[in-house]
């Protein structure tokens, strides 16, 4: 039907806070709706069908139209940078971006860089003047310096945790992060009403959440 809103949803971490988040604003969204192997889930109850998808997948799914609006990080935004409505701060799944080396680590000339986020890392270090190879990692980020890969990497931060096991520091933060409500812009057009509510709605209990 065309008033059921297609929701791309990425699994894990955001999907269990943005199910928590969905259930404070009335919205019957079973909380365990990614434990199973399904990939297309109807909810008929809130007029919704989610498309589980990995995080770096919903925006171009929002993007090409095959979801209507979806939920993604602010890291996976600016280093897709595609071509969507980014409508809400959900205020959830919190980090932050940062330069990441070892505690001894020396200014060098043209630095290798690791990271997930190509993009990312080379305009902030261009905005900077800095000059440095960016190498592309889909994985175990960390191990680039240890291992001599990398002189630094940039990745996300939650705990810090990981960082503490295998000895690297945080050098610098590039900014914050949290996962962000985005449309579809011919969709945001044609069921502006549905969306628009679907926003208001989350929109009146974020206060509630940034309390707890």
């Amino acid at each position: 039907m065309d008033d059921i809103l297609k929701v791309a949803m990425p699994k894990g971490r955001i999907y269990k806070q943005a199910a928590k988040l969905f259930h404070q604003a009335g919205l019957s969204i079973p909380e365990d709706l990614e434990e199973g192997r399904r990939l297309i889930i109807p909810v008929p109850e809130a007029r919704m069908e989610f498309i589980l998808a990995k995080p770096v997948d919903v925006p171009t799914y929002v993007e090409y139209g095959v979801a209507d609006i979806g939920v993604v990080g602010k890291d996976v935004l600016m280093e897709e940078n595609r071509n969507v409505y980014e409508l809400l701060d959900l205020g959830i799944a919190r980090c932050r971006m940062s330069v990441i080396g070892l505690p001894d680590w020396k200014q060098v000339i043209n630095p290798r860089v690791a990271t997930k986020y190509p993009n990312v890392a080379s305009q902030y270090f261009r905005e900077k003047g800095q000059q440095v190879e960016v190498i592309k990692l889909n994985g175990s980020i960390e191990l680039a310096p240890l291992i001599g890969l990398a002189d630094r990497i940039v990745d996300m931060v939650e705990t810090g945790q990981t960082l503490k096991e295998n000895g690297l520091v945080e050098q610098e933060e590039i900014f914050q992060i949290t996962s962000r409500l985005i449309a579809n812009r011919v969709s945001y057009r044609m069921k502006n009403d549905s969306i628009q509510r679907l926003c208001d709605t989350l929109q009146a209990v974020l206060p509630v959440l940034t309390k707890i």
